[in-house]
């Protein structure tokens, strides 16, 4: 499970099988499903250089989440 370097997000973790996201964010409980995310969406969180400006882009409000 990757840890990120960011002020946004503390780490993330994708289930292939599921598809399944989970994101902890750095100033709040987590994690946070994320549903039917792509691999590639996943790959792309964890090369970008701003995470959270990555996971405003193609995440949030794209994807059903708890």
């Amino acid at each position: 499970m990757p840890r990120f370097n960011s002020t946004a997000i503390a780490r993330a973790e994708y289930n292939p099988q599921t598809a399944v996201l989970q994101i902890w964010f750095v100033e709040s409980d987590g994690p946070y499903d994320y549903f039917g995310v792509p691999r590639h969406i996943y790959d792309g969180l964890c090369n970008a250089r701003s995470k959270g400006r990555y996971y405003n882009d193609h995440i949030r409000d794209q994807y059903g989440n708890r």
